[in-house]
């Protein structure tokens, strides 16, 4: 199993500085990682990064509550594609899935993956840790109904981040054409190889270095 193209390799903090993200560039050029996840304003320095590389930009919509209005949230994907982004990975409106509005989240997604229009690729983040069984059933069906490539489990922000339970659910819920993501928790080799036999499709850590390696003093965990 090659771990390094299951993963996005991840810096999201708010006090992230540039060097941090030229550092986790060179990781990904070096470790062969599939992208790197980075927040917004570090898209075109990411992209200068990586230019001699086929690592991805990724980059977060809406992130991290997810709260944003849909017309804000398909602005910052033209934008964030306009930048160079490969891939966004948008937060659904959590409080509007528990209202059980189920309408606005669906066109919520639904307004990102058109905005994307095939040029980026897009991850719908659920924030499992929020949400009993049966929502994140319910959502994972919306984000499929809305078009969305993949279904992702976390922002990293929340309480809790990916469970193999967790991925189980989402992959029996989209079934095998949707793309799941595992993000939040995964630290190490172990960790990965549970997702991934779960059902994920793709990896979003910090502690990429670590799941590879098997070194668990690499870096920590996302």
């Amino acid at each position: 199993m090659q771990l390094a193209k299951y993963i996005d390799h991840t810096v999201l903090k708010a006090q992230t500085t540039e060097d941090e993200v030229k550092k986790v560039c060179e990781e990904a050029k070096t470790y062969g990682f599939f992208s790197v996840c980075i927040n917004p304003s570090y898209i075109e320095f990411a992209k200068e990064q990586l230019k001699e590389s086929d690592v991805k930009v990724c980059t977060v919509i809406g992130f991290p509550l997810g709260a944003n209005t849909s017309e804000v949230k398909a602005f910052e994907t033209i934008d964030a594609i306009k930048k160079g982004a490969d891939e966004v990975d948008m937060v659904i409106n959590i409080g509007a899935l528990k209202d059980k509005k189920y309408d606005y989240v669906q066109n919520d997604i639904k307004a990102v993956v058109d905005a994307a229009n095939g040029k980026a690729l897009v991850k719908v983040i659920i924030e499992t840790c929020y949400l009993t069984d049966e929502e994140k059933k319910i959502v994972c069906e919306l984000a499929k109904k809305a078009g969305t490539d993949y279904v992702k489990t976390s922002t990293g922000f929340g309480t809790g981040g990916s469970t193999p339970q967790d991925i189980k659910l989402m992959r029996e819920t989209v079934g095998a054409n949707i793309g799941v993501k595992a993000s939040g928790g995964v630290r190490n080799t172990e960790d990965a190889e549970a997702v991934i036999n779960a059902g994920a499709s793709r990896i979003g850590a910090s502690a990429s270095i670590s799941i590879v390696t098997g070194n668990k003093d690499s870096n920590s965990g996302y």
